[in-house]
């Protein structure tokens, strides 16, 4: 859910990258708050309950500036970046998922290597992932429940 901090260029990835897993059967949320505090950009989560975490990276600065990428690891079974094709792919880490985005589509050029996660960071992620749809879900119903997530 956009919350300001996000740029232009970065929601339109998001909502690329979303078009695409959604038509690949996951079930997507943004800016969701992990048992560590950090927050996804995208978690998808999968029939199988398969979680992703994609990073979205809006420019090389953007990339650059980050260090935080490296722990999400532990909260995902796959790790992807999601990209502009403006973005210089070489500098994009090797052992994580590559997708460039427009606001449009998206397409992956590397699939993420799997890393299972525990079960109980699986269940901790199930859980936030399930509480923070239903709260967003709530909100749009009833905007005034003072609901937040």
């Amino acid at each position: 859910m956009p919350d300001g901090r996000q740029s232009e260029t970065a929601l339109l990835i998001a909502r690329g990258a979303r078009r695409h897993l959604r038509q690949l059967g996951f079930a997507t949320i943004t800016e969701l708050i992990l048992p560590d505090g950090r927050r996804a950009d995208i978690v998808a989560l999968a029939g199988d309950g398969t979680i992703h975490i994609v990073e979205i990276k809006s420019s090389v600065a953007d990339f650059r500036s980050d260090t935080k990428w490296p722990d999400y690891r532990v909260h995902c079974d796959h790790l992807s970046f999601a990209v502009t094709q403006d973005m210089p792919l070489d500098i994009m880490p090797q052992d994580a998922g590559l997708i460039v985005a427009d606001a449009y589509g998206a397409a992956v050029l590397r699939d993420a290597p799997s890393h299972r996660m525990s079960g109980a960071t699986r269940r901790a992620v199930l859980l936030r992932f399930a509480h923070a749809a239903a709260d967003r879900l709530h909100l749009q119903e009833d905007p005034e429940s003072g609901l937040l997530s």
